[in-house]
C-alpha cells in the first residue's frame, strides 16, 4: 500500500456548502440516479452541486473494467434500467440545466456497450429540455463503429471520449483500454455527425514526460478533436495508482499554450480541471 503524497498549496480547495447542494442531492435521490461526481470522488462535486449541476452516470454504478486510476467500482453490473433515460431527462428539466453532461461506466457485457441506452437518454433529454445543450462522455465501445454511430446520430452537441494518459502508461494505468482504438474513435466522431464537436481529456502527474504529453496532444489534434481538458491526477485511495508528481499551475498554462498552438478550439488546463467541470464553457467559448 502506497503512502499518499502531501498536496501542495495550490491543490488546497475551499469547502463549499449551500442549499443548492441539498436540492441537487434530493432530486438525484428521488429519481434514483447516479453521478460520476459521487462514484469517482470528484474534488469538484460540492462546487458543481452548489451551481445546481452534476454529471449523470448511466448504465449503473458498476464498471466491467478496473482502471487503476478510477474509484468507480468494478464487477458484474445489473441489467440495463429502461426507465433511466426518462429520469435523467426529468432531472435535467427540474434542475433547469443549460448544459448537461451524461457519462457511463464501461459495459463490455452488453453487445453494443450501452450505445442504445446513450441514444435513448439523449432523445429523452431533447424532449424534456429542448433548449439544453448535451454532452456525452462515452467509453470506447470496444472499437464498435456501429455503437459509435448510434450515439453520434442521436445528435448530442458534444461527444467526448477520454484518452486519459500517454500511450506509454496505458499498460500500467488502464490495461483494458487501447490508445490507438481511442484515437480512432475520436477521429470517427465527425464522420457520423455533421456539426458534432469532439472532446477528450488527459490526467497529468502519473509519471508522463513533457515530450510524451506534447506528442499525445499532436496525436489527438491530428484526429480532428475540437476540445481538450488537462487536469491533475489525484489518487482516490492508497490502493490506486500513485501520484508521481503534482504539476505546477504554470506548467498547466504552458501545456494550454502548446495545445492552442496545435489548433484546439478550446483548452482548459489547470490542476482541478476535469473533463466535465464547467463543460459548457467549451461549447460557448469555441
Amino acid at each position: 500500500m502506497q503512502q499518499m503524497r502531501r498536496k501542495p498549496e495550490w491543490l488546497r480547495k475551499p469547502f463549499v456548502t449551500d442549499d443548492n447542494q441539498i436540492e441537487v442531492g434530493r432530486i438525484l435521490a428521488e429519481l434514483g440516479l447516479n453521478t460520476v461526481c459521487h462514484e469517482a470522488l470528484c474534488p469538484n462535486m460540492r462546487e458543481c452541486f452548489a451551481r445546481k449541476t452534476a454529471t449523470f452516470l448511466i448504465l449503473g454504478p458498476i464498471c466491467t473494467r478496473d482502471c487503476r486510476f478510477c474509484n468507480v467500482r468494478c464487477g458484474a453490473p445489473a441489467p440495463v434500467d429502461a426507465g433511466e433515460p426518462a429520469r435523467v431527462a426529468e432531472a435535467v428539466a427540474r434542475l433547469g440545466l443549460k448544459y448537461a453532461v451524461v457519462t457511463s461506466v464501461t459495459r463490455d457485457d452488453l453487445d453494443d456497450g450501452g450505445a442504445a441506452h446513450f441514444a435513448a437518454t439523449i432523445n429523452a433529454m431533447r424532449r424534456a429540455a429542448p433548449a439544453t445543450a448535451i454532452e456525452v462522455l462515452i467509453p470506447d465501445f470496444q472499437g464498435s463503429e456501429q455503437a459509435l454511430a448510434r450515439v453520434v446520430k442521436a445528435a448530442p452537441d458534444v461527444v467526448s471520449h477520454n484518452i486519459e494518459t500517454v500511450p506509454a502508461l496505458y499498460g500500467a494505468v488502464r490495461p483494458q483500454a487501447d490508445y490507438a482504438r481511442s484515437l480512432r474513435l475520436l477521429e470517427r466522431i465527425k464522420e457520423y455527425g455533421a456539426g458534432v464537436k469532439s472532446k477528450t481529456s488527459l490526467m497529468l502527474g502519473l509519471g508522463e514526460t513533457e515530450r510524451q504529453v506534447i506528442d499525445c496532444l499532436r496525436d489527438i489534434r491530428a484526429r480532428g478533436c475540437d476540445f481538450l481538458t488537462l487536469g491533475q491526477y489525484l489518487a482516490p485511495s492508497k490502493t490506486h495508482f500513485p501520484v508521481a508528481e503534482y504539476i505546477h499551475p504554470d506548467k498547466f498554462q504552458s501545456y494550454k499554450t502548446a495545445a492552442e498552438a496545435e489548433g484546439f478550439a478550446f483548452v482548459a488546463s489547470a490542476p482541478y480541471v476535469r473533463s466535465s467541470y464547467n463543460a459548457g464553457e467549451a461549447l460557448s467559448g469555441a
